[in-house]
Protein backbone atom coordinates (compact mmCIF):
# COMPACT_ATOMS: atom_id res chain seq x y z
CA UNK A 1 0.00 0.00 0.00
CA UNK A 2 2.93 2.32 0.68
CA UNK A 3 4.15 2.13 -2.94
CA UNK A 4 0.69 3.03 -4.18
CA UNK A 5 0.63 6.12 -1.97
CA UNK A 6 4.03 7.31 -3.20
CA UNK A 7 3.02 6.72 -6.84
CA UNK A 8 -0.11 8.80 -6.30
CA UNK A 9 1.91 11.52 -4.62
CA UNK A 10 4.38 11.61 -7.51
CA UNK A 11 1.66 11.74 -10.17
CA UNK A 12 -0.28 14.43 -8.34
CA UNK A 13 2.78 16.62 -7.72
CA UNK A 14 2.31 18.57 -10.96
CA UNK A 15 -1.47 18.32 -11.18
CA UNK A 16 -3.11 21.72 -11.42
CA UNK A 17 0.21 23.57 -11.45
CA UNK A 18 1.42 25.99 -14.07
CA UNK A 19 4.87 26.77 -15.32
CA UNK A 20 7.39 25.23 -17.68
CA UNK A 21 8.27 22.07 -15.74
CA UNK A 22 4.68 20.93 -15.05
CA UNK A 23 3.78 21.68 -18.68
CA UNK A 24 6.67 19.55 -19.97
CA UNK A 25 5.94 16.68 -17.60
CA UNK A 26 2.23 16.70 -18.43
CA UNK A 27 3.01 16.67 -22.16
CA UNK A 28 4.91 13.41 -21.79
CA UNK A 29 2.16 12.13 -19.49
CA UNK A 30 -0.50 12.70 -22.16
CA UNK A 31 1.25 10.45 -24.69
CA UNK A 32 3.10 7.72 -22.74
CA UNK A 33 2.76 4.84 -25.20
CA UNK A 34 3.55 7.09 -28.16
CA UNK A 35 6.70 8.32 -26.38
CA UNK A 36 7.71 4.78 -25.46
CA UNK A 37 7.42 3.50 -29.03
CA UNK A 38 9.09 6.50 -30.65
CA UNK A 39 11.96 6.66 -28.16
CA UNK A 40 12.66 2.97 -28.73
CA UNK A 41 12.98 3.56 -32.47
CA UNK A 42 15.13 6.69 -32.00
CA UNK A 43 17.48 5.01 -29.52
CA UNK A 44 17.98 2.00 -31.80
CA UNK A 45 18.61 4.27 -34.78
CA UNK A 46 21.08 6.24 -32.66
CA UNK A 47 22.85 3.01 -31.70
CA UNK A 48 23.27 2.08 -35.36
CA UNK A 49 24.62 5.56 -36.18
CA UNK A 50 27.06 5.42 -33.26
CA UNK A 51 28.20 1.94 -34.26
CA UNK A 52 28.87 3.14 -37.79
CA UNK A 53 30.68 6.26 -36.55
CA UNK A 54 32.90 4.26 -34.16
CA UNK A 55 33.59 1.15 -36.22
CA UNK A 56 32.75 1.98 -39.84
CA UNK A 57 30.42 -1.01 -40.04
CA UNK A 58 27.03 -1.89 -38.61
CA UNK A 59 26.79 -5.59 -39.34
CA UNK A 60 27.22 -6.25 -35.60
CA UNK A 61 23.84 -4.63 -34.99
CA UNK A 62 22.00 -7.03 -37.30
CA UNK A 63 23.61 -10.42 -36.84
CA UNK A 64 23.57 -13.02 -34.16
CA UNK A 65 25.82 -16.00 -34.83
CA UNK A 66 24.53 -17.90 -31.81
CA UNK A 67 21.60 -17.79 -29.44
CA UNK A 68 23.97 -16.85 -26.61
CA UNK A 69 24.78 -13.60 -28.43
CA UNK A 70 21.17 -12.73 -29.31
CA UNK A 71 19.95 -10.07 -30.30
CA UNK A 72 23.27 -8.78 -31.61
CA UNK A 73 26.97 -9.39 -31.35
CA UNK A 74 28.68 -6.44 -29.67
CA UNK A 75 31.90 -5.35 -31.37
CA UNK A 76 35.09 -5.17 -29.32
CA UNK A 77 35.03 -2.04 -27.16
CA UNK A 78 31.28 -1.59 -27.43
CA UNK A 79 29.63 0.34 -24.64
CA UNK A 80 29.87 3.65 -22.87
CA UNK A 81 30.29 4.89 -19.32
CA UNK A 82 27.08 5.54 -17.40
CA UNK A 83 27.30 9.37 -17.42
CA UNK A 84 27.53 9.31 -21.22
CA UNK A 85 24.54 6.98 -21.43
CA UNK A 86 22.56 9.40 -19.25
CA UNK A 87 23.63 12.26 -21.53
CA UNK A 88 22.35 10.40 -24.60
CA UNK A 89 19.13 9.63 -22.73
CA UNK A 90 18.61 13.29 -21.81
CA UNK A 91 19.25 14.36 -25.39
CA UNK A 92 16.71 11.86 -26.71
CA UNK A 93 14.10 12.96 -24.16
CA UNK A 94 14.63 16.63 -25.03
CA UNK A 95 14.56 15.97 -28.78
CA UNK A 96 11.31 14.03 -28.50
CA UNK A 97 9.49 16.81 -26.64
CA UNK A 98 8.34 18.65 -29.82
CA UNK A 99 7.14 15.37 -31.34
CA UNK A 100 5.23 14.44 -28.17
CA UNK A 101 3.77 17.94 -27.95
CA UNK A 102 2.61 17.72 -31.56
CA UNK A 103 1.00 14.34 -30.98
CA UNK A 104 -0.64 15.50 -27.74
CA UNK A 105 -2.24 18.30 -29.78
CA UNK A 106 -3.53 15.79 -32.30
CA UNK A 107 -4.99 13.63 -29.52
CA UNK A 108 -6.69 16.66 -28.02
CA UNK A 109 -8.29 17.89 -31.25
CA UNK A 110 -9.30 14.58 -32.83
CA UNK A 111 -11.63 12.05 -31.27
CA UNK A 112 -10.67 8.80 -32.98
CA UNK A 113 -11.03 5.86 -30.58
CA UNK A 114 -7.63 4.39 -31.46
CA UNK A 115 -5.88 7.63 -30.47
CA UNK A 116 -6.73 6.97 -26.82
CA UNK A 117 -4.44 3.92 -26.90
CA UNK A 118 -1.47 5.57 -28.57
Amino acid sequence: MRALDSAYLTSSTFEGRTGPLPRVVSTYGRVPLFYFLVHFAVIHLLAVVVCYARFGQVHWMFESPSFAQFPFTPPPGWGFCLPLVYLFWAIVVCCLYPVCSWYAGIKQTRRHPWLSYL
